[in-house]
């Protein structure tokens, strides 16, 4: 046993395993001075040196979760890290490619001009179908007219002549009663330019047609249905007397109180209507 001061005191502490530290491992001065800054200061006014090593603890673990942190989002924006992005990289490679284009001052620039296109109305397509509907009437008219197999006026004037004397019937020898009343026999019969039966009558056909029967004959012409008669007063007027109208463009038969008998025109049909003008003049026939 040794005794207490000598130089050969045996060691009795137990064995160590001593760390060896790198020299990246050991502190610097600077983190050693920050260190030493950052350590609450005691009584004594010296550095607690185990405060110290509780700050560096907790300096180097906030450090740690800060980073921990900012990880999932640096790898949530590639963007950030990795430059700019498709659509940027796009739009970069399409300025790029860019092309400009010059063009010369002897360049003559095409007139530029709306066409003179017009869109057909809806009044435009009824006057159409209108149209065609009036011309397939006045077809059909005219195949009635033409397959008419009673007698026209000539054969009623020559029926009308006595076989006795060969004359034809007298002026006169007929009442206009009974002249209007036969020409109302014919209302509704459809106005057909230059017809002159039952198929069909113009204005000046109609009178001819209605007198015809009585013996009478007259030319297909207002004007000169006009001359043919004895002109009377509008007074003196009955009806089965004939208006003329003085420009010489319409006839018929005066039906009284101001109304006449008429053919009108073409789409119409003979009827009694109030007469819409004073311009006319009156005759009568067997007077």
């Amino acid at each position: 046993m040794t005794l207490p001061g000598s130089d050969h005191t045996p060691d009795v502490r137990p064995n160590r395993t001593v760390a060896t530290r790198t020299p990246a491992d050991l502190p610097t001065l600077s983190s050693l001075r920050r260190a030493q800054a950052a350590a609450p200061v005691t009584r004594s006014g010296r550095p607690s040196v185990k405060r110290s090593v509780v700050s560096v603890t907790v300096m180097t673990l906030t450090a740690g979760l800060i980073g921990t942190m900012a990880l999932p989002a640096f790898a949530s924006n590639p963007a950030a890290t990795n430059g700019p992005s498709v659509g940027a990289a796009s739009t970069t490679t399409s300025t790029s490619h860019a092309q400009s284009v010059a063009v010369g001052d002897d360049v003559a620039l095409a007139d530029a001009t709306r066409d003179g296109y017009t869109a057909t109305s809806q009044a435009d397509l009824n006057a159409a179908a209108l149209a065609t509907q009036r011309e397939a009437e006045r077809a059909a008219l005219a195949a009635s007219y033409a397959s008419y197999t009673g007698p026209t006026a000539a054969q009623n004037v020559a029926a009308a002549t006595s076989s006795a004397t060969g004359t034809v019937a007298t002026p006169g020898a007929f009442s206009l009663s009974a002249v209007y009343a036969t020409a109302l026999q014919y209302v509704g019969t459809p106005y057909v330019f230059g017809g002159a039966t039952p198929a069909g009558f113009d204005c000046s056909g109609f009178v001819m047609y209605v007198y015809s029967q009585y013996g009478i004959s007259l030319p297909h012409s207002v004007t000169r249905q006009g001359a043919m008669g004895t002109p009377i007063s509008a007074a003196e007027a009955q009806p089965g007397d004939v208006v003329i109208f003085n420009d010489g463009s319409h006839d018929g038969f005066y039906a009284g109180n101001g109304m006449i008998l008429d053919a009108p025109k073409p789409g119409g049909s003979v009827s009694v209507r109030p007469l819409w003008t004073s311009a006319v003049h009156y005759v009568r026939y067997g007077a």
